[in-house]
């Protein structure tokens, strides 16, 4: 499984980008898994939610199941934060993993970077930054490549081309 980043600041963007990206993806037959890393605690389930009191009890992880999807929920208890090495490996099988966040992680990068946002653009100071996706008409020294901030079929291909990630062959 490739893994490609979308990095930026908040507000930037990086949401946005993914979605439309994923679709066209999709379209070209990879199967697609994201991972979005948050500063915000993450608590999927509600009180009224099974895995709730099995957590309250002391549960490291708890897998609800059902007959259209399936979530795990872990919590740290104590342990640092996993690595984005770690969580992927918790991934089923895929042809690429877009990976929100963890900007300070060695791979692969595209950065989107808005200028209303008033923080500078990180892929100066980051060599992973190998995209920009950007509302900057003329950024200074871009990387490999530069797309508009609305351009997610140019981004799309680019990451098709880039990583050689083609759908997984089946039986011939």
């Amino acid at each position: 499984m490739r893994i490609v980043g979308i990095v930026g600041t908040s507000g930037s963007g990086k949401t946005t980008l993914i979605e439309r990206v994923i679709p066209l993806l999709v379209a070209r037959g990879l199967r697609v898994a994201t991972l979005k890393h948050t500063h915000h605690d993450v608590a999927v389930e509600d009180p009224d939610d099974p895995a709730a009191p099995l957590l309250a009890a002391g549960a490291r992880e708890v897998l609800l199941a059902g007959s259209r999807r399936w979530a795990l929920t872990a919590l740290h208890r104590g342990r640092p934060e996993p690595e984005l090495d770690e969580l992927a490996r918790r991934f089923g099988p895929a042809d690429l993993l877009l990976v929100e966040g963890f900007k300070r992680h060695r791979h692969p990068k595209i950065e989107v970077w808005r200028r209303a946002t008033g923080r500078p653009p990180i892929y100066p100071d980051d060599p992973d930054v190998v995209a920009l996706a950007t509302d900057w008409a003329s950024p200074p020294s871009p990387p490999t490549a530069c797309f508009a901030l609305d351009d997610a079929s140019g981004v799309a291909a680019f990451v098709a081309a880039r990583f050689g990630v083609q759908p997984a062959g089946g039986c011939a």
